[in-house]
């Protein structure tokens, strides 16, 4: 299982919005076949693994990160191909949170006769795919907020300079975390005042993937003042305006109002029900504090760097109401980390 999991992890890269799934067929104490889902539309873990065990798959053992499915979408379903060369034991990780499968792939195996079990490392495999497990589990994506600071807990200088806070190791960093995603988002103050890309700029070959996927990229634009020339929406990929205007713009939707913005939870629901499962904030604190005040937040991680920028530079989030200590925000840090001269703090909040 460890082998399938190493394997999945290699289509982090390029299997949205399907989930990263491993398979690894054993027989004889032997590994006859392995295999990656690695892009959306093409052959599934378990089918590769099958196409090259060949007929040392009958009787063999498969080991997969995740239920085999039992549905028909772009591809047949794996359960069947399972049944059909012969396999003799499926162990998985995990079950299938889709509810197309929930269950049914594992039961449409043991009613052929192969013995199945499941659960072995299964935090592991859960850990692949947080975004498609919760928009499964909930109808909301994975949010992810990434932040970069100052060792005093500032993300730009007074008057708004914020290049570069980080260094060369950790904006890399964040290119691998924006490929990852369904989507990047950002707000129409981050885009007026810095006008970025937030586009992927890493190579297939640096993402080891035949071609760059770029995330959706995703504008929060209550009153519509997106530029025309804006970079944004100049480089390769899509881009998505969410506003509460109503418009006639191509790429442009028209969410509910909360406070005079968009709605952000309706926000969410919609990105999901657009197969997004995993939401890149990249923001300022006005936008990443009311992610957090809202609790929309899975994840956030913050980039650090070595330098003092002082008490007049511009905070991490803006959390308007927090005035006394049982107020506070609690977080449960999950990962810290060294990235050139910067460390990288990944923390989850409590409330999750």
């Amino acid at each position: 299982m460890q082998r399938a999991l190493r394997l999945a992890q290699r289509g982090l890269y390029g299997t949205d919005p399907n989930p990263r799934v491993g398979c690894v067929l054993v027989r004889n104490e032997k590994i006859v076949g392995e295999g990656w889902h690695q892009k959306a539309g093409e052959p599934h873990a378990e089918i590769l693994a099958l196409k090259q065990a060949g007929d040392e798959a009958k009787g063999a053992t498969a080991y997969v990160t995740l239920e085999p499915c039992s549905h028909t979408g772009k591809t047949p379903p794996c359960a069947d191909a399972l049944v059909k060369a012969g396999v003799g034991r499926v162990i998985v990780a995990m079950q299938d949170p889709n509810p197309q499968v929930a269950g049914d792939g594992l039961k449409r195996l043991q009613a052929n006769g192969i013995e199945i079990e499941s659960g072995l490392m299964e935090a592991q495999a859960r850990a692949l795919n947080p975004g498609f497990i919760k928009r499964m589990e909930t109808g909301l994506p994975y949010v992810r907020v990434k932040l970069a600071m100052s060792l005093d807990g500032r993300t730009a200088m007074a008057s708004g300079e914020s290049q570069w806070i980080t260094g060369e190791a950790a904006r890399h960093d964040v290119q691998l975390l924006r490929a990852r995603s369904s989507a990047v988002l950002t707000g129409i103050g981050t885009v007026l005042s810095d006008d970025p890309s937030m586009n992927v700029r890493l190579s297939a070959e640096e993402l080891n993937v035949d071609e760059v996927r770029q995330p959706l990229r995703i504008v929060l634009d209550s009153g519509l003042r997106f530029p025309a020339r804006a970079k944004i929406a100049e480089v390769e990929g899509d881009v998505l305006v969410m506003t509460t205007s109503e418009n006639d713009v191509d790429n442009a939707a028209t969410l509910p109002e909360n406070d005079g913005h968009v709605d952000l939870k309706a926000a969410l629901k919609y990105l999901a029900e657009k197969e997004i499962n995993e939401v890149h904030v990249e923001a300022g604190a006005i936008l990443s504090g009311a992610f957090l005040q809202q609790q929309l937040v899975d994840e956030i991680v913050v980039y650090m760097a070595p330098h003092i920028m002082g008490d007049e530079a511009r905070g991490l989030f803006a959390l308007p109401g927090l005035s006394k200590m049982k107020d506070r925000i609690s977080l449960d840090i999950q990962d810290v980390r060294m990235l050139g001269k910067d460390l990288r703090i990944t923390a989850k909040p409590e409330y999750i």
